[in-house]
């Protein structure tokens, strides 16, 4: 069950997130900015989703001008690969629908090859890079039909 966020839910958004990101934070030597974001203003903004009572996973969504920003996805380490993930992604493509938004981005990391990778599987694709902060990031998007 993927339902809007709460403010109860808020803690266990950041331990979630944080937990999810601590390995990458070591690998990319910095850490990756959804480490950082503020959960309250996004859960006031109704733009993080998450999944179950516990709840296990967050998806943070922010729509913008004809595309539907994937801002963050996390899941909880210990419920890493049981589809989880890949099940907030299609939730997002249905919000955006939903929203009648034609298009889908996100930005991750380019250390965070695995990610890419499933982006792409996804149908997603490169669309430029940027320095944020001292982070190379690769900005994705893709089309809905």
């Amino acid at each position: 069950m993927i339902r809007p966020a709460t403010q109860a839910d808020r803690p266990r958004i950041e331990e979630i997130v944080e937990a999810a990101y601590t390995p990458w934070a070591e690998l990319i030597g910095a850490r990756p900015i959804p480490m950082d974001a503020d959960y309250e203003a996004l859960i006031n903004a109704d733009q993080v989703f998450v999944t179950g009572d516990g709840p296990d996973a967050v998806i943070v969504l922010i729509p913008e001008d004809a595309t539907l920003l994937i801002e963050n996805v996390a899941v909880a380490p210990a419920r890493h690969g049981q589809g989880i993930g890949r099940a907030l992604l299609s939730f997002a493509e249905h919000h955006a629908r939903t929203l009648a938004l034609p298009r889908m981005r996100l930005y991750t990391n380019e250390l965070m090859t695995k990610n890419i990778a499933l982006y792409e599987r996804l149908g997603y694709e490169e669309t430029s890079r940027e320095d944020i902060g001292g982070r190379n990031v690769v900005h994705m998007s893709k089309p809905l039909a």
